[in-house]
């Protein structure tokens, strides 16, 4: 395993993040169990889990796992997230103070610890004023309830406004930010990684298998079928088959990954996984698992290291589509300059 620190703070990270949206769901609680134990055995010290995961079942079973081992615990990154509904009422999700300071401590409760090393709000709230809900992190900060904060699904210039406003009131600032990112959603790069790097926050890509279709097991024309997500529901959410499928742009991207996997001699979600580490700004990649075995084949990919040549084939197959303005060549050569005009 490999560590980075959790983007501008001085925490310490594996490189690969134990996702457990599956925990109380797709993996039972002994399931889940097994995984963490087999994570942590990889090298693995970060978990994220959220509160709606199973409305608050994977923060019970993670909770129970770390009473049960205290030792191993002490080692781990522990990070949650807040903002979905948990109740039918309508401060029952949000980022509000209100709803923020009874999710967080809800979170800490069925987790059974004092403080989480990162809070993160799940994803951005229109109806709250952004100064509400980051004094409220700031003062949890400063409470020793939290040790950092982040968000998630958040654009560049949400990210950006959060982090101006963090500085201009002398708080805490925002360390990460959980983007959907993968080769076949790249979209992310126009704005929220240049936005991120110029803050020095941290990404914790999720989906990084865009939902299995990088692990290769998805054919053209075949919808399908079996125990995967897709085979239960191939309509599911943003991963969906029939406009993947219909989408050259998807196997174009498939080709090029299959070829670099054939020559690593690597499964295609490593070569993936493997890109996906090296890009800008990615500070630990979330790994969702339903079984260990599929929790192993992704941890291969902490020892995959691609050459320039297979970065570049991959790149240039995933390359975001864009329209001419404002993200086409031309466009983009605009905001840049030599230091002395060209003749």
């Amino acid at each position: 395993m490999r560590y980075r620190t959790l983007g501008n703070s001085g925490t310490v990270v594996s490189v690969q993040c134990l996702g457990t949206m599956t925990f109380g769901d797709e993996a039972d609680e002994e399931t889940s169990g097994r995984i963490i134990e087999a994570y942590i055995e990889a090298g693995g010290n970060f978990l994220d889990t959220a509160d709606v995961y199973s409305k608050g079942i994977s923060e019970q079973i993670i909770g129970r796992w770390l009473a049960s081992h205290p030792t191993d615990s002490e080692q781990l990154v522990i990070a949650t997230k807040g903002r979905f509904p948990m109740g039918p009422g309508g401060n029952d999700y949000g980022a509000s103070r209100r709803h923020l300071r009874d999710a967080l401590d809800s979170s800490l409760a069925r987790l059974g610890v004092d403080f989480v090393d990162l809070y993160q709000i799940h994803a951005f709230d229109a109806l709250t004023p952004l100064e509400e809900t980051l004094r409220f992190l700031n003062d949890a900060v400063s409470a020793g309830k939290i040790g950092s904060y982040g968000f998630s699904n958040f654009t560049g210039w949400q990210l950006t406004k959060a982090a101006w406003i963090a500085k201009v009131h002398g708080w805490a600032p925002p360390v990460t930010l959980q983007p959907q990112y993968s080769l076949l959603v790249r979209g992310i790069e126009h704005e929220i990684v240049p936005a991120a790097l110029d803050q020095a926050v941290g990404l914790l890509p999720w989906s990084p298998l865009a939902g299995g279709w990088l692990s290769g097991k998805y054919q053209r024309d075949t919808v399908p079928t079996g125990a995967t997500r897709l085979g239960a529901n191939p309509e599911r959410g943003m991963e969906a088959y029939g406009p993947r499928n219909e989408d050259e742009h998807t196997w174009r991207v498939l080709d090029a990954l299959k070829s670099v996997a054939d020559a690593t001699g690597s499964a295609q979600a490593a070569v993936a996984l493997a890109w996906l580490d090296a890009q800008p700004a990615v500070t630990s990649t979330i790994l969702g698992a339903r079984t260990i075995e599929q929790l192993q084949q992704n941890l291969a990919a902490v020892d995959l290291r691609l050459d320039a040549d297979q970065l570049a084939t991959l790149t240039e197959a995933s390359t975001p589509r864009t329209e001419v303005y404002p993200y086409g060549p031309q466009a983009v050569q605009q905001r840049h300059r030599p230091i002395v005009p060209e003749a």
